[in-house]
């Protein structure tokens, strides 16, 4: 559905809301008429941007011109702003930008599997997804482009999730090559990225600075920025039918239920709050066909405007309306969903918010009585009590570096130890479990929650899911500072570790009383992470904590470039 025709709706009865046209085919039916959403650059033109800072084709570029694509690289994402409108930044994720990218991805890709296979390849897949920003479709043709000029053969998934874009790596019948995710997260509609993925999960910090680092000289040294003539139009298919149903049957298999196997969540109430971004198919294409009542669900309508609120679980204003709405029609669950959905938080049927360290412990509990023992990894955010939840549940609780891909790279890491963990989760809401590919896949940490919520129902249990928490150890204030560390991008991660070790020193120098420091990396800690310094080239992450009696204190620092 074209996310620039979409009518906002403000509307929170579900009922009322219009279901996006998800295409019912899957057929590799080539797209020489209609794609199904609107392109605002014709794709019989080019458009040519003039280089700057470089005289000859192939002579050595400057600096400046190279740092235009290497800045876009955010951890394990690309990320930047793609549309005018932000105070004080200009565009920089501009269509020659997105298909240098996508052009040094493919090429990555096949050498990749020529390695592999030990010969060359022939007919290399990939899939592109997106969010409804509405910069996608100027940038999809950026990314058909760059992808056709690597020789691969690509596939329009259309309005997806970040999830869905792995799994069709994954899912017969289309065990597509790699695949590449549109969104920006949570972040403004000016912003959009790049996320990627193959057979093997979401590419690294180092991968995609490879890959960022080749596209910068592609960029650099190109007189002809972009290129927009597609002889091969992308085949556009049908992806998120398939991953919904995939949903659906884990849910069917693993309740088993013994009156209704086919709609097990019948007599539960859901609400869904989507805050307009993709995660509206988990309500019609999951949860209606599963029998749940869904009626009071929020914003399931795609806007790449984002009009009601920030679609982010972490968010106080879509908890807040997620809650009223749970309360208000009585509801079993109120989901929250981030626009690409590879982050959720929930709301029990008491209306108690469940995000951050309470998702985690959640997800601890429910894992842990599936494995007993197993270790947890999290990032170092989380709380004294957190840990003590754990390891009272008789799991082990491993603080790691900030960064999900950090935080899920640890627990596979651990794995090839021999280290048994299954969850793990960073505070923003970012969970992966290992029966699950190793993928923070939000909608999927809420299939494991709606589970346990009506194993408990069979079970004689009317407690609700928020029940599973209740030794938590929760502080009765908690403050969080974020501190923007203003510098040139270049300089501010060393503006940022100076910060951290000035005020490493006052801590050490005892001149906080009651404030202790501690490590945090390759080190097991059982009492929690006050700093982190990520080796990535963004961002730089402080954190600390006191309790004094009940209260919790934070510090949080991140730099603002």
């Amino acid at each position: 559905m074209a996310a620039s025709t979409s009518p906002n709706f403000s509307t929170s009865l579900h009922k009322n809301t219009p279901k996006p046209n998800y295409p019912s085919s899957l057929g590799n039916k080539s797209l020489h008429t209609k794609l199904g959403f609107s392109f605002s650059v014709p794709f019989n033109k080019s458009i040519c941007v003039k280089p700057c800072g470089t005289a000859k084709y192939d002579e050595v570029v400057v600096d400046e011109e190279l740092d235009k694509i290497r800045r876009l690289q955010n951890g394990s994402d690309v990320r930047g702003v793609a549309l005018e409108g932000e105070k004080g930044r200009a565009v920089d994720l501009t269509p020659p930008a997105v298909e240098a990218i996508s052009e040094s991805f493919g090429e990555w890709v096949i050498n990749g599997l020529e390695k592999e296979r030990g010969n060359p390849v022939e007919n290399v897949s990939v899939s592109l997804g997106r969010d409804p920003r509405i910069s996608g479709s100027k940038l999809s043709v950026a990314v058909f482009a760059g992808l056709a000029r690597a020789g691969c053969m690509v596939f329009d998934m259309g309005l997806a999730t970040t999830p869905a874009c792995f799994m069709s790596t994954l899912l017969p019948p289309f065990f597509y090559d790699a695949s590449i995710m549109m969104t920006a997260s949570h972040l403004p509609y000016t912003r959009n990225g790049l996320k990627f993925f193959t057979k093997r999960g979401g590419l690294t910090s180092l991968e995609v600075e490879e890959i960022c680092d080749k596209a910068a000289r592609k960029y650099a040294n190109r007189f002809a920025k972009v290129s927009t003539m597609l002889n091969v139009l992308p085949t556009r298919v049908d992806f998120m039918s398939t991953y919904a149903k995939h949903l659906r049957e884990i849910i069917k298999e693993r309740i088993n239920h013994p009156l209704h196997y086919d709609t097990p969540l019948q007599g539960f109430q859901i609400i869904v709050n989507a805050g307009n971004g993709s995660g509206g198919f988990f309500t019609w294409d999951v949860l209606d066909k599963l029998g749940a009542d869904t009626f009071g669900s929020l914003y399931l309508n795609p806007d790449g405007m984002f009009p009601n609120h920030i679609p982010n679980p972490e968010d106080k204003t879509a908890m807040a309306l997620t809650r009223a709405a749970v309360l208000d029609n009585t509801a079993d669950l109120g989901i929250v969903f981030d626009t690409d959905v590879d982050r959720s938080g929930v709301v029990d049927n008491k209306g108690n918010p469940i995000n951050g360290d309470k998702l985690i412990a959640l997800m601890s509990a429910i894992v842990l009585r599936e494995h007993p023992g197993s270790t947890i990894v999290t990032d170092a955010r989380t709380s004294m009590g957190l840990t003590r939840f754990i390891t009272d549940k008789g799991g082990h609780h491993c603080l790691y570096r900030v960064g999900y891909r950090n935080v899920i790279d640890k627990g596979v890491q651990l794995n090839k130890d021999g280290i048994e963990t299954h969850l793990m989760m960073e505070t923003s809401g970012h969970g992966a479990l290992k029966e699950n590919h190793f993928l923070d896949d939000g909608a999927y940490m809420v299939v494991k929650i709606i589970i346990e919520m009506v194993r408990m129902k069979l079970a004689g249990s009317d407690e609700g899911i928020g029940n599973l928490i209740k030794d938590l150890e929760e502080p009765c204030e908690s403050v969080e500072l974020r501190i923007n560390i203003i510098s040139e991008p270049r300089h501010a991660k060393a503006k940022g570790s100076e910060a951290i070790e000035t005020f490493r020193n006052y801590i050490e120098e005892g001149k906080l009383k009651g404030w202790e420091l501690d490590s945090c990396g390759d080190c097991w800690v059982s009492e929690g992470c006050l700093i982190d310094t990520n080796d990535t080239p963004t961002p730089i992450d402080a954190h600390m904590y006191r309790w004094v009696g009940s209260k919790l204190m934070k510090i949080l620092a991140v730099p603002q470039i």
